[in-house]
């Protein structure tokens, strides 16, 4: 077996099943008579909207996703904006979407395509807060090694759609939300900072997560914190006709992968779709029980695969990605084991800043790089796992993938 292509193969299995032009159509209903309008955020939000008009026919509206991901549509307007950091882009747009949803009336139906990204991709500040605030406290939280529920939580209370404020604002229209998940829990308050559900995050919750990850703010921009308004409810009149729904998660794609390895032989193990913390952490855990499975008779190959959402804690120059630092620190942690092998990638295809999924790590990886002169525990102090495996041609590079289900690890351990 080819171990790396095998796993690479796997991957490609699980970014497939979240495409959203087969698993987006079994959820919309049939085209209303009257008015409809299509709205949206997110690295797949332009592939969803290409697949709700290869269902109904050309549609009005407006879709925010990231540079590189347009896609054709005849009757939506596609915009392109910046991801993870914000800029004017995606600021003029997001006033033109909250403009398009002020012309809504009670007959009319809104379909909001939302999808991971899309809390950067719609920007929108409040009153007392700039794009360049905005770009700075992305900046910082991204830094601050704040789990992602965490940093929706304070995105939530300087922004004028985030936390359902979009929803209140395609008010007393018809809404369905159709969302792919990309985070732990499937939680659809956390995707996208959730703009067209209800919230519970307040003001005090996020000075506290501020406070605890030690999130270094201008004073204004905490003053606005703390005097933002409580959370839109889910009792909120405004939400009275919201719908939600999820198409594609983390779950339905390790399921995927699963059962294509299945199909080949392999006994699979999962160890769960929302799993957080530290990349790095995670990674030796996975080591420490890739080893110990090692170590015990095996009568065929054993799989394990995990999804979810790890952080990186900057500690260097380094890009800093989640999935090639996870690579990285398994590689060092399982210490060239002859018959264990990994793959860690990100299903949109960008791991953390880098336009690079992920990367595969061998039994050869540190032999390898030792040969090249590349040491594994300079490029872990240094956040700089992307380069490590650019150096040995182990980097998994796909290009926009159009979805956006998180990430997908799958340690590979031969009899």
């Amino acid at each position: 077996m080819d171990a790396k292509a095998f796993l690479t193969d796997l991957f490609h299995a699980a970014v497939a099943r979240a495409d959203p032009m087969l698993c987006l159509p079994p959820h919309l209903p049939p085209r209303p008579a009257g008015r409809l309008v299509v709205i949206g955020a997110g690295k797949a939000s332009a592939r969803m909207a290409e697949a709700v008009e290869a269902a109904y026919g050309p549609c009005e509206g407006l879709v925010i996703t990231r540079y590189g991901y347009a896609r054709p549509c005849a009757g939506i307007e596609i915009t392109e904006a910046a991801h993870p950091v914000p800029d004017q882009a995606g600021v003029d747009a997001a006033q033109r979407l909250l403009a398009l949803c002020a012309t809504l009336g009670p007959e009319d139906q809104v379909i909001a395509l939302i999808s991971g990204g899309g809390s950067s991709l719609l920007c929108a500040p409040v009153d007392g807060v700039t794009l360049a605030d905005k770009q700075a406290l992305n900046a910082a939280l991204l830094a601050s090694g704040m789990p992602i529920s965490g940093m929706n939580v304070v995105r939530k209370q300087v922004s004028a759609v985030k936390g359902g404020k979009l929803a209140a604002a395609c008010a007393p229209a018809r809404l369905l939300s159709l969302v792919l998940s990309d985070v732990p829990g499937d939680d659809l308050s956390e995707i996208a900072s959730g703009p067209t559900v209800a919230s519970r995050a307040t003001a005090k919750e996020a000075l506290a997560l501020i406070d605890h990850w030690r999130v270094a703010l201008p004073d204004h921009l905490r003053a606005v914190i703390a005097a933002a308004p409580p959370p839109i409810a889910k009792d909120d009149a405004r939400l009275a006709n919201a719908t939600a729904l999820i198409v594609a998660a983390p779950s339905h794609s390790l399921l995927a992968a699963a059962a294509q390895a299945q199909a080949a032989g392999i006994e699979v193990r999962m160890l769960g779709d929302a799993l957080e913390g530290e990349a790095r952490d995670l990674a030796q855990s996975h080591a420490a029980l890739a080893l110990q499975i090692a170590g015990a008779p095996l009568t065929c190959p054993v799989l394990l695969l995990s999804g979810g959402e790890c952080t990186v804690t900057r500690q260097g120059n380094g890009i800093g990605g989640p999935n090639a630092e996870y690579a990285l620190a398994a590689a060092i942690g399982l210490q060239g084991h002859p018959r264990i092998h990994l793959i860690a990638c990100d299903t949109d295809g960008v791991d953390g800043a880098a336009e690079v999924a992920g990367a595969y790590a061998g039994p050869q990886t540190l032999k390898r790089a030792k040969g090249l002169n590349v040491s594994p525990q300079d490029a872990l102090g240094c956040n700089d796992a992307h380069r490590f495996f650019a150096s040995m041609g182990d980097q998994v590079v796909t290009g926009p993938t159009l979805t956006n289900v998180n990430d997908f690890r799958a340690i590979l351990i031969m009899p």
